[in-house]
């Protein structure tokens, strides 16, 4: 049975005539039963039922829904679990279709959104004014997360199948994956990863092998890396 959550409206002297930021947040730490799918467009969406039927196309069940309103900006998540297991979605191809499935309803519903998003440049009709590879910088970061984990984050252009190649270079040298967010925000994307090895979290040679692997494969003109 699907539910949907209304939460109260705060209002705000936001200006309503410019161009919201587009965001799709996928969040596989919060709940431990579902992977939550976060969107929003400013106070543009309306009740989004095309995305939800485009989600159980893929083989996905949407268990609950909340919307929350924060001055103009309306954000929308959905409870999404596999409707063959009833599990929490941990594919990594099935993820990013999630989010490609999401950014497309996203441009076939709002074109004007083309010009924010990365897939604008393909499929939108208006393409985005910023160059990915020239204006957007990528950032890298390993971080300690308590003794058996590490913390992995990545700020890079975004682009189809970014998540299951980055996923994949991870994995090529043997560190685990263990929960991740997906953040894209925009010609942005933000991810977030927990990771180890070994049952460990990384030490500073294994998290330098792995800055190293993941800077060759999201290598632009400019990178900036951090590694603790």
């Amino acid at each position: 049975m699907f539910e949907w959550l209304i939460l109260a409206v705060q209002q705000s002297g936001d200006n309503p005539d410019s161009l919201p930021m587009p965001i799709v947040l996928i969040d596989q730490e919060s709940d431990s039963e579902a992977t939550i799918v976060q969107l929003s467009f400013g106070n543009r969406l309306g009740a989004l039922l095309d995305t939800m039927k485009a989600l159980k196309d893929l083989g996905l069940d949407v268990s609950k829904g909340t919307v929350s309103t924060e001055g103009l900006v309306k954000q929308t998540k959905f409870f999404i679990t596999q409707s063959d297991t009833g599990r929490k979605v941990e594919d990594p191809d099935m993820l990013e279709r999630i989010r490609l499935t999401i950014i497309n309803n996203l441009l076939k519903y709002h074109p004007e959104s083309s010009e924010l998003l990365a897939m604008g440049e393909v499929f939108g009709i208006k393409a985005p004014k910023k160059k990915l590879d020239d204006d957007i910088k990528t950032r890298i970061q390993v971080k300690e997360d308590g003794p058996k984990r590490s913390l992995l984050y990545i700020e890079t252009a975004d682009r189809p199948g970014l998540l299951v190649e980055i996923i994949k270079v991870i994995a090529d040298v043997n560190i685990d994956v263990e929960s991740a967010e997906i953040d894209t925000e925009g010609l942005v994307a933000k991810d977030t990863f927990h990771v180890s090895y070994g049952g460990a979290a990384l030490n500073s040679s294994m998290s330098q092998v792995l800055v190293n692997c993941l800077r060759y494969y999201l290598r632009t003109p400019e990178t900036d890396i951090d590694s603790y």
